[in-house]
């Protein structure tokens, strides 16, 4: 049996902007996990997951062409990541196998919803990871996640890739994207071997490890409203006829200025100095954020993100929606000395939960894209 997990992830500052290659944003992995227990099958293939209902999907390949056929297709992550592995493992020449997928999550409630923490990219590169171990390609990390991105972009082609990462390499991260649609063409004209190797294509990409900010307390609200990433940026992207908006390249030059600043104050030696520049950098974060809500129409920080920042900011803290906003999660940044039992009462007060979060350490190093 093999076993493997990834962690899930929030984004600190950067969201939407880091759509753009080359656009930064800070991310953080978490410590709730998806895991994937692997083991050898024959003649067939399960996979068990809660995404599936009781009964595992079945699948086989044609005998004729070796693809995975699966008789209710669904096109999801775990499939994607499947079919892009199993791609790689032809093109080096290597005999397919059978096996079966257990995957468990820890990213969702009791009840199924998700909790907003990137359990799409965990699968994904949790599943890699574990046909890697299987196959025995002895993949780098990079390379796990740039096989999992190009997975990922069959099914999201606007995916930024920044989940991806901190799902990837853990801890706090400061994160870049390549040009996906020139990934997606590359892959269909030359193949996945071929795409992970050619270095001009991943132009743009980029991961850095940030130190753990020693100095800062993280707090995480769950807003219990689920919120469609992809629509959303696509909505911001293109907005109605009847808006005005704000000039794009405005909005990217403003998030980029703040993940600036939110790095600087990181890699601050000192505690102090580590609050003093990364608060009223989040509090700048969340301004950008809603000043590219009002100029798109859509609605990026609900009534309860909205109250979750303003409790964090009453009480000396900074907070903002992290990710698409739309639901799901917030982020505060307080003072390591900072007491933090009334943002926490406000919170309970307005129906806003709390998630036990702390980050997932950081994982092995990190080649270049």
């Amino acid at each position: 049996m093999i076993e493997t997990r990834a962690p899930g992830k929030l984004y600190i500052a950067g969201e939407y902007a880091v759509v753009d290659p080359g656009q930064p944003a800070v991310l953080v992995a978490v410590d709730r996990y998806i895991t994937v227990g692997l083991a050898e099958g024959s003649e067939l293939g399960r996979v068990r997951s809660s995404a599936y209902g009781r009964s595992p999907l079945v699948w086989v390949r044609d005998d004729a062409s070796d693809r995975i056929v699966i008789e209710h297709q669904p096109t999801d992550y775990v499939f994607a990541a499947i079919g892009a592995v199993e791609q790689l493992r032809s093109e080096l020449g290597l005999a397919p196998r059978y096996y079966d997928l257990d995957i468990g999550s820890e990213l969702d409630d009791v009840s199924g919803r998700k909790f907003g923490l990137g359990s799409s990219a965990a699968v994904t590169t949790a599943v890699v990871a574990a046909l890697d171990a299987f196959y025995g390609l002895e993949l780098t990390r990079t390379e796990r996640f740039k096989l999992a991105l190009l997975a990922t972009i069959e099914i999201a082609p606007k995916a930024s890739g920044g989940d991806l990462a901190a799902s990837a390499f853990g801890g706090w991260i400061r994160y870049t994207s390549p040009d996906r649609e020139a990934l997606r063409l590359h892959r269909s004209v030359h193949g996945v071997a071929a795409t992970l190797a050619a270095s001009g294509e991943w132009a743009g990409c980029g991961v850095t490890r940030l130190p753990d900010p020693d100095g800062l307390q993280f707090l995480v609200g769950w807003t219990g409203s689920p919120a469609s990433t992809e629509r959303l940026v696509d909505q911001v992207r293109h907005p109605g006829a009847s808006r005005s908006p704000r000039p794009y390249p405005e909005f990217t030059s403003d998030s980029r200025a703040c993940v600036d600043a939110l790095v600087e104050a990181f890699e601050q030696p000192e505690p102090a100095a580590q609050s003093r520049g990364a608060l009223p950098t989040i509090r700048r974060a969340r301004r950008v954020l809603q000043q590219l809500s009002a100029s798109s129409g859509i609605t990026i920080e609900t009534a309860q993100l909205r109250t979750l920042c303003d409790v964090a900011e009453r009480h000396g803290a900074a907070g903002k929606p992290s990710g698409a906003g739309g639901g799901d999660c917030g982020i505060v940044l307080a003072d390591a000395g900072l007491g933090t039992a009334p943002i926490l009462r406000e919170w309970e007060a307005n129906d806003i939960r709390r998630l036990s979060l702390a980050p997932h350490a950081a994982t092995g190093s990190i080649d270049a894209c």
